[in-house]
């Protein structure tokens, strides 16, 4: 990096920086690593990311530009510098300049981050003077995405502005040489956000220090209402029955396993087994929920914080104030997302007295406002690599790099369940934090709104707007609405992208691939190119196209929307396609039919006459047959419920495999009723319930790879791609993947994004990129 210039000779470069820079510490870095150099110039904020000039000798300058990107502060992430020569002017001094606003911004924002070493040092010492303050920040760490209202990264524009400095905040938010040299939420107990503990119903104020009186609630039995970053949290002692089942009770969530907060990995490990991978998960500055798998023998969590499951979902502390109420409670909370049943997180601070007033007897709140909700993220390890089954806190609205580039900008709608949306434009894909499933008002008002904000930060004005073929999804009425109404989209281009198209597309993204591979999508429900509901898919695809190559045989859903909420019903049709003769095992169908013995024959009727019964080929269906057919559950609580229980029931020694005969048209077909007849024959011989659904996993697993070795043989393909929610099944994906590589495929599978329909929004994205 020679300049061949004089001895004694003075250069003057521009510099600019793009990628995760503001609000992260990096104009203090600046600041600090040109002065120690002995540079002169200036840096600031403006709507691009970071701009700097610099000005002194050519090897000080050198010097500077190669420690720039190798030695950036922790949170930052540096996409890309460029540097102009300029003409030196002899600046001797450096200075932080004002921020600057672009005509198009194009900086990124930070995700909210993990309180800091540092902090939480100042935060247990009794001589420091933010000693047991719950807000406590610094560049390094606190609040950035649920308090950002635009850019650039500044004090006025974030929900922060309300609060002005004190002198000594002050004094440290100007010295270069403090921690919080610019960082825009600091404050301290006399200037910044106060913490109150409020009745029911966010009453007035209970007696007593706020954060002592909660944690004796939580003692108490009591259920406590928690303000955090990006939303209200329910949390209560995770060791008590009563208090974790009037949780559940209140909140109407039946069965679905709760979160708990944990004081570190060490608590972490008395409860769960922790390897490395997911220790590095518990402790990363993203603070995920993490699934972890039981001790067995473990007390400490009561069996109503996650009923029958095999694993808890733990996380450790992320802001000073979870710090210090578990430091006081002293044991595990729960903690879970302050909502009713199937609404989205509440964040407002009256919406929370309204919306939880029923279920909270106190509420722990501040005057900081949120500004965009945004609920845990959950991640698990998988082979030692983090694979993400819901992406928000921590990781949005941090862009993901992809194979294509986007030639125009995009908005991807996502789907009905799970949903996320996408803004995409030039290399940068911004998946949204998970905004829930669009079911209900204020989850849809969560949606537009989330598009709103992700739009104004990143000032993307869509030219595209992909969507799912569904047409009565909520997402999909959406982007019509968005084409035909009096906006600034109105008349942008619409592309409706298949539902297993873009899982597989998402898998891709996910992985920086654009393929051909061999696409296996299985989930529960996907709108078909045929108007039938898909999800057992194989799949020739890359991301412009795909081909629908095999698929189980399609079967009845008697009742439609009630076959998936009541599984029972698709027994009764896989048994009765098992034995269409009606030569059942011990000449009944069994103890599924007994228990719904009223209403068996009319179901089986309007499937056979194919009356409300829609054709599906969904693997997600065949799995809570299965499910029902062992007794695991004959209705579901939440989505998913069967499978998932059916998985916890399997045997994990087990290695024996029911076999599903693959007939080998075009597109090829499974017989997914072959398993279910292994499975009603292995019942009826007295088999264990736990040997019999790891049979059938292990069978699905064998079908997986006999469809990819098949198609392997057609198409010349050695890459396969597994996506849709059915993969969070971790007992079928480790088999799955066992037999693939054993075959000699190279496997994908998600790891940035969820394999569920959280990632069907970047799969979309990609799609209509390729599409151009």
């Amino acid at each position: 990096m020679g300049s061949g210039l004089p001895a004694g000779q003075r250069v003057r470069t521009a510099v600019r920086v793009e990628g995760i820079v503001q609000g992260v510490g990096f104009r203090p870095f600046v600041y600090s690593l040109a002065t120690g150099l002995g540079l002169g110039g200036l840096v600031g904020n403006d709507s691009d990311g970071v701009f700097a000039e610099v000005e002194g000798p050519p090897a000080a300058v050198e010097a500077f530009l190669r420690s720039l990107a190798r030695d950036a502060p922790p949170l930052a992430r540096v996409e890309r510098i460029t540097t102009t020569a300029m003409r030196p002017d002899g600046t001797a001094s450096f200075s932080i300049a004002p921020s600057e606003a672009g005509r198009q911004r194009r900086t990124l924002v930070s995700a909210d981050t993990a309180t800091c070493a540092d902090c939480l040092a100042e935060l247990a010492d009794p001589a420091d003077r933010r000693f047991g303050y719950p807000f406590i920040n610094c560049t390094n760490c606190g609040p950035r995405f649920t308090i950002v209202r635009d850019v650039p990264y500044d004090r006025p524009l974030t929900t922060m502005a309300g609060f002005a400095m004190c002198d000594r905040c002050a004094a440290e938010y100007h010295d270069p040489a403090d921690r919080r040299f610019h960082a825009q939420p600091t404050c301290c107990p006399a200037c910044g956000p106060r913490l109150a503990l409020l009745g029911p119903a966010g009453a007035a104020a209970l007696p007593g220090p706020p954060l002592e009186t909660a944690a004796d609630l939580l003692r108490r039995g009591q259920v406590l209402a928690v303000k955090g970053l990006g939303g209200y949290h329910l949390a209560v002692d995770a060791s008590s029955e009563e208090a974790a089942g009037a949780l559940r009770a209140r909140k109407h969530r039946e069965d679905k396993p709760f979160a708990v907060m944990v004081a570190d990995v060490a608590a972490a490990r008395r409860l769960c087994e922790v390897d490395e991978a997911a220790a590095a998960l518990l402790a990363s500055s993203r603070r995920p929920i993490v699934l972890l798998p039981r001790q067995s023998g473990a007390e400490g969590v009561a069996e109503a914080v996650a009923p029958g499951n095999r694993q808890l979902g733990l996380m450790l502390p992320y802001t000073p104030l979870h710090h210090l109420l578990l430091a006081d409670f002293g044991r595990p909370m729960v903690l879970t997302s302050g909502n009713v049943s199937d609404e989205p997180i509440v964040y407002r601070d009256g919406d929370a007295a309204q919306r939880l007033g029923g279920i909270a007897d106190a509420f722990l709140t501040h005057d900081r406002p949120i500004h965009i909700r945004t609920d845990d993220s959950v991640v698990r390890a998988f082979r030692g690599r983090e694979a993400g089954l819901r992406r928000s806190r921590g990781y949005v609205p941090e862009p993901l790099d992809v194979a294509v580039r986007f030639p125009r900008p995009v908005l991807a709608c996502g789907a009905e369940l799970k949903s996320t949306f996408c803004l995409a434009r030039e290399s940068h894909a911004f998946v949204s934090h998970h905004i829930g499933d669009l079911e209900n008002a204020e989850t849809l008002r969560s949606f537009t709104e989330g598009i709103e904000h992700f739009r104004r930060l990143f000032d993307i004005t869509p030219a595209v707007v992909a969507h799912d073929l569904h047409p009565e999804y909520l997402s999909t009425k959406y982007a019509a609405d968005l084409a035909d109404g009096v906006s600034d989209l109105a008349g942008v281009e619409l592309v409706g992208v298949q539902h297993h198209h873009a899982h597989i597309a998402s898998c891709l993204a996910d992985n920086r691939a654009s393929g051909p591979v061999i696409g296996v999508a299985f989930d529960g429900t996907g709108y078909g190119t045929d108007g039938t509901i898909w999800g057992g898919e194989f799949l020739i695809a890359d991301l412009a196209g795909f081909e629908r190559a095999g698929h189980f045989a399609p079967v009845p859903m008697p009742g439609g929307a009630a076959a998936i909420r009541q599984p029972w019903r698709m027994a009764a049709v896989y048994l009765d396609a098992a034995y269409p003769d009606g030569a059942y095992p011990e000449g009944h169908p069994g103890d599924v039919a007994r228990r719904n013995e009223r209403l068996w024959p009319g179901v089986l009727a309007m499937a056979r006459r194919q009356v409300n019964s829609p054709l599906t080929s969904s693997a997600g269906r065949l799995f809570d047959a299965v499910a029902a057919l062992l007794g695991v559950r004959d209705e579901i609580n939440y989505e998913g419920q069967a499978a998932v229980e059916l998985e916890q029931l399997a045997d994990p020694a087990e290695r024996g495999a029911y076999a599903a005969a693959i007939t080998p048209q075009q597109p090829f077909l499974v017989a997914g009723r072959d398993l279910v007849r292994a499975a009603a024959a292995d019942l009826a011989a007295r088999v264990a319930p736990s040997t019999v659904a790891a049979r059938f996993h292990n069978g699905v697993a064998d079908l997986i790879a006999d469809g990819c070795l098949l198609l392997r043989e057609r198409h010349g393909l050695s890459t396969v791609a597994l996506s849709g929610g059915v993969f969070q099944n971790l007992l079928l994906l480790h088999a799955t993947v066992s037999r693939l590589e054993a075959h000699g495929f190279a496997v994908l599978i998600h790891s940035r994004v969820p394999c569920n329909d959280g990632g069907i929004s970047l799969g979309q994205a990609v799609v209509a990129a390729a599409a151009g």
